[in-house]
């Protein structure tokens, strides 16, 4: 079987996002799934939507294409705000797409009338996370220009929590944020489609016990793939966590001692240790390294630890009293991945998707990269 590889079970993707859709639901609010992690997959994505998600949602241009090109209709946003060099590719695949920057609506307007097309337009708002956002006191002018801009419709504003800066949703910042919601609408008329309160980190507070005022839309991502709570890394109740795995070829295994006993041409570098000085013990290398994912990012099995990674190389060593292992030349290893180690493993180019009890195996057609399907019996 190939190896490194990536295992996908779909049956446990549709079951996480059913649950978290099921969930919001009873709360006013719809899921929309985020793919970008996993560059768009089509597989995943149908997955996604099988299990109760309303829309897709994307940052990259190449990831849309692939999902259209796999035949996937339902609606598909574009979050990161748009490049003007993409601007007649983003009204032809998207529907909507989050902006800030008014040349580029302006932009997008133009290329929706050279489609015979209308392009829904969200304005995304600087909340406290400090990366992109319109600040609250310029939104009703913004949202006025769009109002006034043929070829684009005002259809909702959006916001960001614990990206760049950490920054946690709170009830005070959604009560704000639902607030900007009304103010826009008395200013501009429309009722606003989409009310999009941020991401996988605002679930604790969806599941509260406080109002959730007008936020009808969260961007889930990190909480369906990985089953945890991107703040805490905290497994969600009813969720599974290892429904991606890794799965890597031991390619040495010998006993060898902690202590480098090599001569070094430079003094400074004496003092270089990736372990410390230790007793004899045996080390595991396995063929995957940071060129592949992120391997500081990987759950280490029980009974092993990191010592280090290189390029291609993933060094672990025994944890057992009597330093030995049961993992031989030959034999695969499997580990579980946090959201920066299982987006490098999807952008990895030698490592193929495998996908477990995938029901749409046949009508998922991969246009990037090789997959394998095996049903999990």
């Amino acid at each position: 079987m190939t190896c490194p590889r990536l295992e996908v079970d779909l049956h446990k993707l549709r079951h996480n996002t059913k649950t978290l859709a099921k969930r919001l639901q009873t709360r006013g609010i719809g899921l929309t799934a985020v793919t970008k992690a996993v560059r768009g997959h089509p597989a995943i994505a149908r997955a996604m939507l099988d299990g109760g998600a309303v829309g897709l949602a994307e940052a990259r241009l190449s990831n849309v294409k692939r999902l259209r090109q796999a035949g996937i209709r339902s609606p598909i946003t574009l979050i990161r705000t748009p490049m003007l060099s993409q601007v007649d590719d983003i009204v032809h695949l998207c529907d909507t797409s989050y902006n800030t920057e008014m040349s580029v609506i302006s932009a997008l307007a133009v290329a929706a009338m050279r489609q015979n097309t209308v392009h829904g337009i969200i304005l995304m708002v600087e909340m406290g996370d400090m990366r992109e956002g319109i600040m609250p006191h310029d939104l009703g002018d913004m949202a006025r220009h769009v109002m006034d801009t043929p070829g684009v419709v005002l259809t909702g504003i959006g916001t960001n929590f614990a990206c760049l800066s950490g920054i946690a949703p709170t009830a005070a910042k959604m009560r704000a944020f639902s607030a900007l919601a009304d103010d826009i609408e008395v200013q501009c008329g429309p009722l606003l489609e989409t009310v999009s309160g941020g991401n996988s980190a605002n679930l604790p507070w969806a599941f509260g016990t406080h109002a959730t005022g007008r936020i009808n839309d969260l961007r889930i991502g990190e909480a369906l793939l990985l089953g945890v709570d991107p703040l805490t890394g905290t497994p969600i109740d009813g969720l599974f966590q290892d429904a991606f795995t890794l799965v890597a070829e031991v390619i040495e295994t010998d006993a060898k001692s902690l202590r480098p006993f090599v001569s070094y041409a430079d003094i400074t570098l004496a003092g270089i240790r990736l372990v410390p000085d230790s007793r004899d013990a045996t080390r595991i290398i396995l063929a995957i390294g940071y060129q592949d994912t992120d391997a500081d990012g990987l759950s280490i099995p029980s009974g092993h630890r990191f010592i280090g990674a290189t390029s291609d190389h993933l060094v672990l060593g025994t944890t057992g009293t009597n330093g030995t292992t049961t993992h031989g030349v030959g034999s695969q290893m499997r580990f579980q991945m946090n959201y920066s180690a299982l987006m490098r493993t999807m952008a990895a180019p030698d490592i193929p998707t495998k996908l477990l009890n995938d029901r749409s195996a046949p009508h998922a057609r991969d246009v990037q990269g090789p997959i394998e399907h095996l049903a999990r019996v």
